[in-house]
């Protein structure tokens, strides 16, 4: 837990240091929502509902997918002197996860703000974006560290990423219509219990798959 722990408070500190990527990716949350503020005035509810989850993904391939394509070789093999790969897979997924549902928040407050609020339950809706967020960070954080050590960064995560995040992305919308209505969707238990083992899925395989790329 210890060494878990050092790699998180690294990631914090790079992320302090260097604040133009941090910067980077707030301005790009605000930009991109002010254009579709422009463009679309007053969503419908189910406009309102994609775009939202839409933003996210790309907030996460820019805030999250760059975690491990930022590493250098040599960085790398310090790493691997002082720390075991799962203890590094698993702090950079927990870093990954509390960064991308601050991103996730900090989207949803601009959402609010400049599209209204057309959803009965902002509460639910504020944990299902918590939730969500997570579990695109679980994906695009694994991705990442299968195409930085393939050296083939943006193509292999543009190949392996699509068909992974589509089935996500589709539970994760239908999940957060429960906040636009105040009746309870039947098979609400079934879409939950989904993406759950979807995110328990995807976390098994990087903790099992990632000492062989370790190795590399």
């Amino acid at each position: 837990m210890k060494h878990i722990l050092t790699l998180i408070r690294k990631d914090f500190l790079l992320e302090i240091r260097q604040q133009y990527s941090l910067y980077g990716v707030l301005l790009y949350v605000v930009s991109t929502i002010f254009v579709l503020k422009m463009a679309i005035d007053q969503p419908e509810e189910k406009v309102w509902n994609g775009l939202y989850w839409m933003i996210q993904i790309f907030i996460c391939v820019n805030a999250v997918a760059k975690s491990f394509l930022q590493e250098s070789n040599g960085r790398m093999y310090y790493f691997y002197t002082i720390a075991g790969p799962r203890h590094f897979i698993i702090a950079k997924l927990i870093f990954n996860i509390l960064l991308m549902m601050t991103m996730s928040s900090v989207s949803l407050l601009l959402f609010f703000v400049l599209f209204g609020l057309p959803i009965e339950s902002p509460f639910i809706f504020w944990g299902i974006a918590l939730i969500g967020g997570a579990s695109l960070s679980l994906v695009f954080t694994f991705l990442a560290a299968i195409a930085a050590r393939a050296q083939q960064n943006a193509a292999l995560m543009a190949i392996m990423g699509f068909p992974l995040i589509i089935p996500q992305l589709q539970l994760l919308m239908r999940i957060s219509n429960i906040a636009f209505s105040d009746i309870i969707q039947s098979g609400l238990s079934t879409l939950i219990a989904l993406l759950i083992g979807f995110n328990l899925l995807i976390l098994a395989l990087a903790v099992i798959l990632f000492p062989f790329l370790w190795k590399d």
